[in-house]
C-alpha cells in the first residue's frame, strides 16, 4: 500500500507563526473545485484563529475575462505584482496539460520563489510550476491520470504518483483535486501545529490525516454500499487497539466466517483488514505524537505494535520518517 504523503526534511522555526498572506493564481478556464479547495481553508474568516491567520488575496495570470466552468466569472484582486507580497501561492490546477503557461507567470513564480516565497499546486497545477521549473530535481506529485505525462515531459523531476501530496519545503504539490484539501490542511499544520489544523478538518467535515496514497483510487472505487455491519467491528477495535486483532478474532467479532469477513471487509473497506488496522495504529500514533509526551515506547505499546522498533519501521516505510522526527514537526510542543 503507497504511503499517503511525502515529506522532505527542513529546518524552519515554528515561533512567532503568522500566515501571511495567500495569493492564489486564476487564470481563464479556472479549475473551480481546486480554487474553491484554496478559498475554503484559506480565505474564509476565522476571528477564532486569531489575528495571525492568513490574509487571502486572488491574482489574475493573464488579461481579459476569467471564467470557469458553468457560466462563473471571477474578479480577480490584482495581476502578478500581487506575487512579489505573497507568502504562499497557490495554483489551483491548470485549464488543460496541453495549455502553455505563460511565460510572465513562469517569471513571476521563480521571482516570488527565490525571494522566499512557497508555491504550491493543486492537481495539475503541477504542470505550471514544472513549466516555471520549481520542480526540477525534486519529488513531487499529480493527479495519477497525467502523472506518467509529468514525469515523461519532464524527466528532471521525480514524480511521486502515489502520494496524496508532496512536501519540497518550498514547493509543495498535491494529487487529485480533493487531495488538495489534505494538502492545504498539511500546510496549516506546518505552519501553526496540529490543533489549528484539526479544527479546521472539523468545520470541513473530514479528517485532518487520510492514509493509503491515491493509487487506492485508480483501479476501482470503493464499494459504495453501506459499510454499517462493520460498524461494532470497527468501533472494538479502535477502542483496543493496544490488543492483538488476528483476522479470525475480526471474523469473529462480526460474527462471520474468516473467508466471508475478508472479501466482506475488502468490499466495504475497500483495503484488506489487515492493512486498516495498520492504517489504524499508524494515525492513532501520529495523534499521540502531535498530541501528548508520551515516549515512543509507550506510544507502540498503547497502538498495538507492542515495541518502538516496530513503530519506528511501519513510520519509515509509510511516512518516510522517524517518530522523533514527526514529533519534533509536528507537536503541539515543537509548534509553538
Amino acid at each position: 500500500m503507497p504511503i499517503s504523503i511525502c515529506i522532505v526534511p527542513r529546518n524552519e522555526s515554528k515561533s512567532g507563526a503568522n500566515g501571511g498572506l495567500v495569493a492564489v493564481v486564476v487564470y481563464d478556464g479556472l479549475s473551480l473545485f481546486e480554487y474553491g479547495c484554496a478559498v475554503e481553508v484559506f480565505g474564509l474568516p476565522r476571528p477564532e484563529m486569531g489575528s495571525t491567520w492568513y490574509r487571502f488575496a486572488t491574482c489574475s495570470a493573464e488579461f481579459g475575462t476569467l471564467r470557469g466552468p458553468g457560466g462563473i466569472q471571477v474578479q480577480a484582486d490584482g495581476g502578478l505584482e500581487l506575487l512579489s507580497k505573497a507568502k504562499t501561492i497557490i495554483i489551483p490546477g491548470w485549464r488543460d496539460i496541453e495549455a502553455v503557461v505563460p511565460p510572465e507567470l513562469c517569471r513571476a513564480l521563480r521571482k516570488a520563489n527565490k525571494r522566499g516565497a512557497r508555491i504550491m499546486s493543486i492537481c495539475t497545477g503541477a504542470f505550471v510550476l514544472a513549466a516555471a521549473g520549481l520542480l526540477d530535481g525534486k519529488r513531487a506529485t499529480t493527479h495519477w491520470r497525467h502523472a506518467a505525462t509529468l514525469a515523461e515531459r519532464y524527466p528532471e523531476i521525480r514524480v511521486e504518483a502515489d502520494v496524496l501530496y508532496v512536501d519540497a519545503g518550498d514547493v509543495l504539490t498535491s494529487a487529485g483535486s480533493a487531495a488538495g484539501i489534505d494538502l492545504c490542511l498539511h500546510l496549516i499544520r506546518r505552519d501553526f501545529g496540529p490543533r489549528a489544523a484539526n479544527q479546521v478538518a472539523r468545520r470541513l467535515v473530514m479528517p485532518p490525516h487520510r492514509e493509503g496514497g491515491q493509487a487506492q483510487y485508480i483501479a476501482e472505487p470503493v464499494s459504495k454500499r453501506s459499510n454499517a455491519s462493520l460498524a461494532p467491528l470497527v468501533d472494538a477495535v479502535r477502542a483496543t487497539l493496544d490488543e492483538d486483532w488476528p483476522i479470525a478474532r475480526m471474523a469473529r467479532q462480526a460474527a462471520m466466517s474468516a473467508r466471508t469477513f475478508q472479501r466482506h471487509f475488502v468490499s466495504m473497506m475497500g483495503m484488506p483488514p489487515g492493512e486498516w488496522l495498520l492504517i489504524e495504529r499508524l494515525s492513532r500514533a501520529r495523534v499521540l505524537l502531535e498530541e501528548t509526551d508520551a515516549s515512543v515506547d509507550d506510544i507502540a505499546v498503547q497502538v498495538g505494535f507492542g515495541a518502538a522498533a516496530t513503530l519506528r519501521n511501519h513510520f519509515r516505510i509509510r511516512l518516510g520518517t522517524s517518530p522523533g522526527h514527526y514529533r519534533r514537526h509536528f507537536s503541539t510542543s515543537a509548534l509553538h
